[in-house]
């Protein structure tokens, strides 16, 4: 379930930044030349940087545990002429929960840090040269909030560093007819060895097993596991592609010959 894909966003995304020299907002192209909004910001040659940059407020809806991806590019710091020790080679991912959009407000010491991000890949100046875009994709998560919504904060420390995409999103197990019973959309816990047990219920003209009632298993990764029990089409019905349907009964006459 998408909660935010800044790439979907054809207007300005209009995150807050804070100083105002820090991350800027610019269009781009990501990967497959396709017009998007991106973030970047390469104060390299300067000391002591602390740039923040704020998403909107992102609705949390049913999710208890929530994915956030990043796709970023970030510069070789030994490929910047002239750079000193300020150049870095990592941002850091933090978030903040509330009841409420919190506006152009960024409370830095409320934020919680989720990681710091690195890249697999940094690009040169070469690769400028020849237009060669070395994405990074890196996914965190975040479980257990209570609060109706949150904001995504990236603090920028040096980098030279463009943030090209963010989705928020969470898992769930959709919903399934399994042994004659329908399994409702279940959202996955938290915790990775969390199964979430879930009731089905009979199908039309069908009744369940009293000793061996439907239920199936929700996994962390949204996936259905161990399905146990079943129902039964009900006298006069039988089962054909998931559903109970009345039996055909032919009658056959004979006309006479004579």
């Amino acid at each position: 379930v998408i909660l935010l894909d800044s790439k979907e966003s054809q207007a300005e995304l209009g995150w807050t930044s804070h100083p105002s020299n820090g991350w800027e907002e610019i269009s781009g192209v990501d990967e497959n030349y396709k017009p998007i909004r991106t973030y970047q910001v390469c104060n390299v040659m300067e000391p002591n940087q602390n740039n923040w940059l704020q998403t909107g407020w992102i609705l949390r809806r049913n999710g208890q545990r929530i994915f956030i991806e990043i796709k970023f590019t970030l510069r070789d710091c030994n490929s910047i002429p002239g750079v000193v020790g300020t150049c870095k080679e990592t941002f850091n991912l933090y978030y903040i929960e509330s009841d409420y959009d919190l506006g152009k407000n960024i409370k830095e010491s409320k934020y919680v840090k989720i990681d710091t991000i690195a890249a697999d890949e940094s690009f040169t100046q070469g690769d400028l040269g020849e237009r060669k875009m070395k994405l990074n994709t890196e996914v965190r998560e975040i479980g257990h909030l209570n609060k109706k919504g949150f904001h995504l904060g990236f603090q920028d420390v040096g980098a030279c560093v463009a943030i090209v995409s963010v989705r928020v999103y969470y898992k769930k197990c959709l919903s399934t007819v399994q042994n004659l019973a329908v399994f409702p959309d279940t959202v996955a816990e938290a915790a990775f060895s969390t199964l979430v047990e879930v009731r089905g219920t009979c199908v039309n003209n069908s009744e369940v097993d009293l000793d061996n009632p439907p239920r199936m298993h929700c996994s962390a990764e949204g996936e259905w596991l161990v399905p146990i029990g079943k129902c039964t089409c009900s006298a006069g019905f039988e089962e054909k592609e998931g559903s109970c349907t009345g039996k055909t009964q032919f009658k056959v006459s004979i006309d006479s010959l004579d």
